[in-house]
């Protein structure tokens, strides 16, 4: 039997464990959230929601897809919630259970984990030096694959693909009958989204599927909650059928509901990203660093030839995210979250420490 191998960032308990420290000990810089925590009223939603939760949760999350219809002007039944982004990527690939598929290195390690549990032949891109999605990426799209998988921005790079080459990875893969999973999560960090979505594409690509999540933006990774977006219901139908009724919990349904009356949220959110990832990227190449340009609340970067730098790092109690097991990435390559302002520069510290 294949041992179960934790793929992400974000185990502070393991690393708690393994270092003899206690968790508000150690600063993570593995897991991207959003550094301003829970939006107001998030937190008061889930403590009142317990009460609710004395009875099984809605299995078709009818209050929570209206506020996301509301929020973002699509249908309803265009929406299918979830526990967290990777649940609905699962229940996609149960869904489709495709044959073949085409898939970028670096990716999310989740589009090929799920796809091993169908015994999808996996078709893998790399993106090469730049590590930009070009586009080389939509000629290698045939009539051979079955669905593609792009995220944008990409994880864990989080360079951003424009939008006028999603729209050719689209009409091609629309007139090859090809799926299309278009993996959004990170563009709430964006400050002029819809610059690069393909949500108001929707109806036009019955073959597109775009998921999102609550989990970064939000700061809910802990509930779990993520949603897909979809023309194809009879899709959504299947997916749903894919996993258990109750996927999404009522305190994770209340949370999704008060995160999206957040109003100012996200732009608060952008503002101090956009601001801290500036003056991180900045900083980390005056340590030597080669920075990806990334768009997200991450950066990725290269230490050359530094294979240990995330052992040292947590030696003195900060979390990176080693980027070994990402394909086409070596074990010199990092990613670290943009965090606030004085947790920024302890990190810079440290760096220049053990560098």
């Amino acid at each position: 039997m294949k041992k179960f191998v934790y793929l992400h960032g974000g185990d502070i308990r393991g690393a708690a464990e393994k270092s003899g420290r206690n968790v508000a000990e150690i600063l993570d810089f593995s897991a991207n959230i959003n550094p301003l925590g829970m939006p107001p009223g998030v937190r008061e939603a889930v403590i009142e929601s317990l009460d609710s939760s004395l009875n099984y949760p809605d299995p078709f999350c009818r209050r929570l897809r209206a506020a996301i219809s509301e929020k973002l002007n699509q249908p309803e039944d265009y929406i299918l919630c979830g526990n967290g982004g990777a649940d609905l990527i699962y229940r996609l690939v149960y869904a489709l259970r495709p044959g073949r598929a085409l898939v970028t290195a670096p990716a999310f390690a989740e589009y090929e984990e799920a796809m091993c549990q169908t015994g999808t032949w996996i078709e893998f891109f790399p993106l090469g030096k730049t590590l930009e999605i070009t586009e080389a990426y939509v000629d290698k799209l045939s009539q051979e694959h079955d669905i593609v998988f792009l995220c944008n921005p990409n994880n864990p790079t989080g360079i951003l693909t424009p939008r006028s080459l999603i729209k050719k990875l689209l009409d091609k893969a629309r007139a090859l009958d090809v799926r299309v999973c278009l993996d959004e999560c990170f563009l709430d960090f964006v400050k002029k989204e819809e610059d690069y979505s393909a949500a108001g594409w929707l109806s036009e690509y019955p073959n597109l599927i775009i998921l999102k999540s609550f989990t970064k933006m939000y700061a809910i990774p802990g509930l779990r909650l993520g949603y897909v977006l979809s023309a194809d219901t009879d899709l959504l139908n299947r997916m749903r059928l894919a996993g258990q009724p109750w996927s999404v919990s009522e305190p994770a349904q209340a949370a999704g509901i008060a995160a999206l009356r957040a109003e100012g949220f996200r732009e608060q959110t952008i503002d101090l990203v956009d601001r801290e990832r500036a003056f991180l990227k900045e900083k980390l190449e005056e340590l030597g660093l080669c920075v990806c340009d990334g768009h997200a609340n991450y950066l990725c970067f290269q230490a050359a030839g530094d294979a240990t730098l995330a052992d040292r790092m947590q030696g003195e109690g900060i979390l990176l995210r080693r980027c070994a097991n990402y394909r086409g990435l070596g074990p010199d390559y990092y990613r670290t979250a943009v965090r606030g302002h004085d947790e920024n520069q302890k990190l810079l510290a440290t760096l220049k420490k053990v560098l």
